[in-house]
Parts: structure tokens; sequence; C-alpha cells
């Protein structure tokens, strides 16, 4: 959908990479990616090709330049998530059959979205957060929920216009996983009456004003079990490392506070300094594929928001003693280099292709799919609201009168169904997109998340609980005893060599006059042979002078 060769969705486009070396035909193999409007994108690789061919694709199909934040994203037969690495070759990445489906997305998420410099750019990311938005994973309290979800209405449908806009048009937009019918009278008061006059960039860009302040921004939750058996999910964001449990971030670790991420099997570490002292958080995940995934992801986040330059940038290893450990280098640009080259960027900006109402992802044709998960998903505690069975004004029509998505499809193409009672969204008991508990956006004014925590299970006891539980302390304890045990080690080598050291100078220093009897007939042995070196060679040219001397004296007498 962008420059000048605009496609409408599912529009397949070829193209062929040759390597240098002359390959058959039936050697070549057919890519499918999915963008992130859900048009398609299509190209023949070859077994050699290697995965930064594929995003260069992608980013020469928009006119792309500020392409580091973007990333192709694929799923392998077991449903388990991966980013593909661009200097690896795409066949040995791929684990299932041809021909390979592929997602575009956004793989680092901006700290600051004013700092992008163009304006396509900043429509990628507002596609990526439209996403976010729709299948849960960027939590929105009431007010805020209702201002984003007004510029994406003005951003794809313009003013409002009485005569062309029933008074339930917001109806034909499915912009949350759970929209209610006060959500959308916000959303269309805030339509109306605050953002009349704004261009589609300007209302993007708003909306990307607003949603990068929210906690759940940038973050891709990473479904797992903490040390007490409850779920959590992981994510990584510009900021650091982050922990949630229900709708509640329960722990945030800077990145210049993270010294080490590890895992060895299902079980994943991240060890960091938090008020001086030494912190070790451990989490469980399903498989020791999603741990890897997991893994790989803090590696990559922690290098490209952390690190002032690419050259700083150093392979880490996951080994320890006992298990066989994983080495990976994150390869690419940092954010600072990025933003860098983003303002020297002197060209004309590209032509924007916005895709037309009907055709967006907001529009109703959403329904009927679900996303994938790595874990399954929680039974729902509490029944789900639904604000749709409030009297309804005279333009709602009672047949669509409980309209509610009953499925999402993933944006990596996969379906699922649904959990009975459940619709995609951010939960109480867990940040998942398959298991709701209340609806998104949270209406604190109800209760919000406290409606499903007594006073022992709230987050905040939860996390004094976590630092005070004897376990962690022990194990901690038991960190800290090794530490202190290799400390006396070294010290007690280093005292024995410097031992060694002392006898052997004090032998030294006894034996001194030995030392100087040897020295000195060294040097007597040096000097005669020296001197016998030169003279000899001296007497036996001179005898032979004298010889000759004498037979001449001879044979003139005679």
């Amino acid at each position: 959908t962008y420059p000048s060769t605009h496609s409408p969705p599912r529009a397949m486009k070829m193209l062929r990479f040759r390597s240098p070396s002359i390959r058959s035909l039936d050697q070549e193999i057919l890519c499918t990616i999915r963008l992130l409007d859900d048009s398609e994108l299509s190209c023949s690789i070859q077994k050699d090709t290697k995965g930064q061919f594929l995003l260069d694709h992608v980013c020469n199909h928009y006119n792309l330049l500020e392409k580091d934040y973007f990333g192709i994203r694929y799923v392998d037969p077991e449903k388990q998530r991966h980013w593909l690495e661009p200097n690896k070759p795409v066949v040995r990445q791929m684990k299932s059959h041809q021909p390979y489906m592929m997602c575009f997305r956004v793989k680092f998420y901006p700290h600051e979205p004013m700092k992008i410099k163009e304006e396509l750019t900043r429509y990628l990311l507002y596609l990526q957060l439209k996403r976010d938005i729709y299948h849960g994973r960027l939590l929105c309290p009431f007010v805020e929920a209702a201002y984003l979800g007004a510029c994406i209405v003005q951003a794809e449908l313009g003013d409002y216009d009485a005569e062309e806009h029933p008074c339930d048009y917001i109806r034909d937009f499915k912009l949350f996983p759970k929209q209610s019918l006060k959500l959308e009278r916000k959303i269309m008061e805030i339509h109306k009456n605050e953002l009349r006059g704004q261009s589609a960039a300007l209302a993007e860009l708003n909306m990307l004003q607003r949603a990068h302040s929210l906690e759940t921004y940038g973050v891709d939750p990473h479904p797992c079990k903490d040390f007490t058996g409850a779920t959590a999910f992981l994510g990584f964001t510009a900021t650091g490392f982050v922990v949630f449990q229900g709708n509640k971030r329960i722990h945030l670790l800077k990145w210049m506070d993270v010294s080490k991420l590890k895992f060895e099997g299902k079980t994943f570490y991240v060890i960091g300094i938090q008020k001086e002292k030494k912190l070790v958080l451990t989490f469980h995940t399903s498989t020791p594929a999603a741990c890897k995934h997991l893994w790989k992801c803090g590696v990559e986040n922690q290098a490209f928001y952390k690190c002032a330059k690419s050259s700083q940038i150093k392979t880490v290893s996951s080994s320890n003693i006992f298990f066989k450990g994983s080495r990976f280098r994150y390869s690419g640009r940092v954010a600072k280099e990025v933003i860098e080259a983003s303002s020297k960027i002197q060209r004309d900006a590209p032509e924007v292709r916005r895709a037309q109402f009907g055709q967006s992802r907001s529009f109703n044709s959403l329904s009927h799919k679900n996303l994938i998960m790595n874990m399954e998903p929680l039974v729902p505690a509490l029944p789900s609201t639904n604000e749709y069975e409030e009297t309804a004004p005279p333009c709602v029509s009672t047949e669509n009168s409980n309209l509610r998505p009953q499925a999402l499809k993933d944006e990596d193409g996969f379906e699922e169904e649904e959990e009975a009672g459940g619709a995609l969204t951010i939960s109480e008991t867990a940040y998942s997109p398959c298991a709701s508990m209340l609806p998104s956006p949270v209406d604190d004014s109800q209760g919000g998340v406290d409606l499903l925590f007594s006073p022992v299970q709230s987050p905040a006891r939860l996390l004094r609980e976590l630092h005070a539980d004897p376990d962690i302390q022990a194990q901690l304890e038991a960190e800290r005893a090794r530490d202190r045990a290799y400390e006396r080690t070294r010290l007690a080598a280093r005292s024995q060599m410097s031992g060694v050291l002392t006898n052997s100078l004090r032998l030294l220093s006894s034996n001194e006059r030995v030392n100087a009897c040897m020295l000195s007939v060294v040097r007597f042995v040096s000097v005669v042979v020296g001197v016998l070196l030169v003279t000899v060679p001296a007497l036996l040219l001179l005898l032979e002078s004298d010889i000759n001397c004498l037979q001449k004296m001879y044979l003139k007498k005679k």
C-alpha cells in the first residue's frame, strides 16, 4: 500500500533473488510476507538467500529508509514465534513446509516517536499500535482508550459529518477486543468535538504520542510462570525488563541494572542489581523453544536500547558448567545510531498511501478469528460484562445489540477458537489476549483491577511477599555464599603464590656467594675463550710469514 505502485490487500508481487552461483529453478522457494495492513507481498528465494534480503525487499516495496525498527517474524509448526535472523539463510531457520508464510512487524518500538523523521515510518508504527490495541497487548485506561480510538477514527474517516455518519457509525470500527457501548459513545464525543480539522497524519501522530506514554507500549508479552507457579508475562521495552501480573506491572528493571540474561532448558534468569543488591529473577516457560526465544528477544532489546554504538555489542552465551549453552549476537544498528541516521535524511518525503475505510484492519472484517498464544489460556474467573445489554438508542438495531468479536485473526496467520465467555484483552490474572476477565479498557471508576484481588492477593502484596519469601532469600543467600567461597579460594591461591615467590627470593639471597663465584668462573672462561679465538689465528699467520722469510734468505745465500 505504499509508494506509487499501490496494490490492494492480498495483491501478490513476485520477485526473484539470484545468487552468484547458478541454481536450477526447482530450488527456488516461494515466500509470502504479510504486511501491517494485511496485504501480502510474495517473492521467490533460493536456498542460500539470507533473511536480510527479505527485509530489504519489504522496505524497498514501502520505499522505507528508517528500517531498523522493523523485522520479519514467523511461526514454526509448534506455534512458537521467531524473529528471522538477517545473517542466516532463510531455509535454515524455517521449520515449516513450503511455501513460507511470514509477517512484517515492528520489532523495536521507538522510545520517542517524535524523533522519527519520516511520516511513512510513523504510519507503519501507527498500524502496529492499532494491532496491539485490538489484540489486547496495549492496555488502556478508559479515558486513554477513548482518545486513542477517536484518533484512529479521525485518521481513517476524517471529520465527523452528521449527514454521512449515522449515530452508531463507530460500530463499523472494531478497535478493542471488548468494545462497549459506553466506550463507543465516548469515542464519538471526542471525534466530534476535539479532533475536528486534523489531518490523517496529525491524528496518527497524536495517537503515537498518547500511546507511547502507556506502561504496555512496546510490550510483546511472553507467558511464563514465576517461582510461586503464578502466571506472569514478561516483556522488553526501551526502558528495561518488565514483569506483569494481571493488569499490573509488578517489576521494572532498567537496562543499566541488568547484568545478564540466561536460560537453562525451560528456565529463564534475569540477573541484575537493584538498590545495590544482587537480584536474581527466575521464570519458567512452557517449552525450551519458548525460553530460547525469550532469551534472544531480551538480548536483542538490551543491545538495541542500551548500547551507544553497534561496535559495543558483544556475543553473549547462556552456557554454564551443566547445560549446553547457546551463543547469540544482535546484528544491526542501535537506537542512538538509528536516530542519528534519521536526522540526516535529506530526500523528499515519500508518498504515504493509506488504506481506505473498509480495507483497514480496524474495520469489522476482523471478526471470527483469534490470536495464537504459546501457552493454554486461563479460564476466565468472572463472566464478561457487555454494556450492549443496556438500553440502546433508537438507531441501534436489536439484532446487533450483542455485537462483540467472537474471535480474532492472529497476525501470523493461525486461527484458534476463542474460550467461551472470553475475548482478547489483558486480563486481571494474566496479561493475556486469550483470557479476558474484565472489559478492556478497564474502567477504574467501577473498581477496575481491584475487583479480582483480595488484600492478600493484590499485586503489591505479592511483590512484597516475593522479596520476603524465604525460598528466594535462601536462594540469594546461597548465591552470596558461593561468591564468598569463590573469593576465599581466590585469596588463598593468591597468598600461596606469594608464599612461593617469597621462598624463592629467600633461596636466591642465601646463595648469593655461590652465585657470585659461579658468575666469576663463567666470566673467566668466556675471556679465555675469546683471547684464544683472537690470538691463535694471529700466531699462525706470523709463523707462516717467518717461514717464508727464512726460505727466501736461504735461497739468496745459496
